[in-house]
C-alpha cells in the first residue's frame, strides 16, 4: 500500500532541502570567515606588538622623544610655528621632494630605471611641458592658497584638544591605531565626495579640470579645481586627526604619507617595493572606476568591476621583482579588424 503523494509535495521538499542547503553554506562561510578575521587579528595583533616594542625600546630607544623635546626647546614652545612646521612645510618637503625625482624622469625619459615602469605605455613619454608647468602652478596655488589657510582653523581646534603639542609623544602602537582611523576617514570621505564630483553638472565645471590627464603624473595628484582642493582633497585628510585630537607629529606624518601616497597613485609607474597605482591610474582612464583610495567601498558599491576583468586588476599588486609589471603581465593582443 502506497500512500499517494500531496500535489506540491515534491516541489516543497527540494524547497526545504535547498534552504538546508543554502543555510548549510553560509554557516559554513560564516565559520571559515569567524576563523580567517580571528587568525588575522592575532597575526595583526602580534606584529604590531613586536613593531611597537621594537621601536619603543631597542630600534630607536627615545632618539624620537628626545629629538621631539630639543626641537619644541628650539622653537621655544611657539605652537604656531610648531604647527606650520609640522602640517605644512614638512608635507610639502615630502611631497615636492617625492614629486621632483619622478619630474626628472618624466620630462628627461631618465633614469631609465624607473621609465621602463611606466603604466600607459607610450603617454607621457616626454610629458607635454607646457601642459606640465600648468599642473605645477595649479598644483602650487592650491598649496599656498587653499590648504595652508585650512590649516589656521585646524589649529585653534587642535589646540582646544589640548593634546596636540604636548611634550610626550605618542607610544607607536597608539600612531598605528590612529593611522588606521585616519585611513578608514578618508576613504569613506574621498570616495563619496569623489563620485559626487563625477555627477555630469559638477563634472563639467569642477573635476574635469583633473581629469584632464588620463595619463597621470605624480604632481597631477592635487592639480584640481579649488572646490575639489578642499573638499576632496584636504578635508578628508584632515578630518581624521581633528576628529581623534591628534600630536602634531602623528598629523605631520600623516599628512605627509598622504601625499606621497597620492603621489604615487598618480605617478605613472608601477614601481617595485611601492604601492600599486594600477587601481587610480586605471580611474584615470575610465573615469568611471575606482573611485576610493582603498577600493573597499568601490569593491562594495560595484564600481570596480570593469577594472576587475582587466590585465590591470592582475597587476595590481606590490612588485617584488626588477620585471616591470607590464612585461610580465602585458596587454592582449589587440584584435585585427
Amino acid at each position: 500500500f502506497q500512500i499517494p503523494k500531496m500535489p506540491g509535495q515534491d516541489t516543497a521538499a527540494r524547497a526545504h532541502s535547498c534552504c538546508f542547503s543554502q543555510g548549510k553554506k553560509l554557516s559554513d562561510a560564516l565559520r571559515i570567515s569567524a576563523y580567517v578575521f580571528s587568525t588575522g587579528l592575532l597575526i595583526f595583533t602580534a606584529l604590531v606588538n613586536t613593531a611597537s616594542w621594537l621601536m619603543q625600546n631597542i630600534t630607536l630607544g627615545n632618539f624620537w622623544q628626545t629629538a621631539w623635546l630639543e626641537f619644541y626647546d628650539h622653537m621655544e614652545g611657539d605652537e604656531w610655528t610648531i604647527f606650520l612646521v609640522g602640517a605644512a612645510l614638512v608635507p610639502a618637503l615630502a611631497f615636492w621632494g617625492f614629486n621632483g625625482i619622478l619630474l626628472v624622469a618624466d620630462i628627461t625619459g631618465k633614469p631609465t630605471f624607473i621609465t621602463r615602469y611606466r603604466i600607459q605605455l607610450g603617454k607621457n613619454d616626454p610629458v607635454d611641458r607646457k601642459k606640465l608647468w600648468k599642473a605645477i602652478y595649479t598644483a602650487l596655488g592650491n598649496q599656498f592658497f587653499v590648504s595652508f589657510p585650512m590649516l589656521v582653523p585646524m589649529f585653534y581646534i587642535m589646540k582646544w584638544w589640548e593634546n596636540t603639542f604636548s611634550k610626550e609623544l605618542p607610544t607607536f602602537q597608539w600612531f598605528l591605531v590612529e593611522l588606521s582611523i585616519f585611513t578608514v576617514v578618508e576613504e569613506i570621505l574621498f570616495y563619496y565626495t569623489h563620485r559626487l564630483a563625477h555627477h555630469p553638472v559638477l563634472y563639467k565645471h569642477i573635476h574635469k579640470k583633473h581629469h584632464e590627464w588620463t595619463a597621470p603624473i605624480g604632481v597631477v595628484s592635487i592639480y584640481a579645481h579649488p572646490i575639489e582642493h578642499i573638499v576632496s582633497n584636504t578635508l578628508p585628510v584632515m578630518t581624521g586627526p581633528l576628529i581623534m585630537g591628534s600630536h602634531i607629529v602623528s598629523v605631520s606624518a600623516w599628512f605627509s604619507i598622504a601625499l606621497v601616497t597620492t603621489s604615487i597613485s598618480h605617478c605613472g609607474y608601477h614601481l617595485p617595493l611601492l604601492p600599486s597605482p594600477e587601481f587610480h591610474d586605471f580611474h584615470h582612464l575610465k573615469f568611471n572606476q575606482c573611485y576610493g583610495v582603498l577600493g573597499v567601498l568601490d569593491f562594495l558599491h560595484g564600481t570596480d568591476k570593469m577594472f576587475r576583468q582587466t590585465k590591470a586588476f592582475e597587476r595590481h599588486k606590490v612588485l617584488l621583482s626588477l620585471t616591470p609589471l607590464s612585461e610580465s603581465i602585458p596587454e592582449p593582443p589587440k584584435k585585427e579588424e
